[in-house]
């Protein structure tokens, strides 16, 4: 019986990968153009829309350009593939797993927010070292995302004081990869802890 439970939570595993994988092929192709790949995209597009927009209508994360929904969406794929892959392995199922599984899922999600975050502050940065010409689409997105993170960073390192801009995001930068990378070993530890713990 427990050898059966793994086969099929092994078959499951691979095709939430799978399917994954069809999801993020489905997002890279809406940054081109609709009619640009035919009838291959429109088969994929019957397969993973219902799914990305059941996220979309319940979660509004849509900050400007960008829509962040699919990240929730393959952050519960993901839990979904680990939990399945950990049975798989063990033929067991504890609470301690499911834990760990979620507490990870959870920090993939925050932890891409903040590396997207870190990168559009450095570049910012890097367009106000250069003197760029910030009138280019491109820049005016990356200062219209970077503009409130920076702002408030900035508040609750250097409350309502006035600070240079240079200062200021340099100072927004050093808290986000200073929280990026001790929320990445916290995390390990408590779910490493989690995922021994059989309960």
């Amino acid at each position: 019986m427990e050898g059966t439970m793994q086969i099929v939570f092994g078959i499951l595993a691979g095709l939430l990968g799978l399917y994954s994988l069809l999801i993020i092929i489905r997002i890279i192709l809406t940054w081109f153009s609709d009619g640009q790949f035919g009838t291959a995209a429109g088969v994929l597009t019957l397969i993973t829309d219902p799914y990305l927009d059941w996220w979309r209508q319940r979660l509004n994360l849509r900050a400007g350009y960008l829509d962040l929904s699919p990240i929730i969406a393959m952050a519960a794929l993901s839990v979904a593939q680990t939990i399945c892959s950990a049975i798989a392995q063990t033929g067991r199922f504890t609470l301690g797993l499911l834990l760990a599984v979620c507490l990870s899922a959870l920090w993939s999600a925050v932890s891409f927010l903040l590396g997207f975050c870190l990168v559009v502050l450095v570049l910012r940065l890097i367009a106000y070292l250069i003197d760029a010409d910030m009138f280019g689409i491109f820049w005016r997105i990356i200062d219209s995302i970077s503009k409130p993170i920076q702002y408030r960073v900035s508040r609750i390192i250097f409350g309502k004081r006035i600070v240079r801009f240079t200062t200021s995001i340099i100072f927004s930068i050093l808290v986000l990869t200073a929280l990026w990378l001790g929320g990445s070993v916290a995390i390990q530890l408590v779910s490493d802890f989690l995922f021994r713990v059989s309960f």
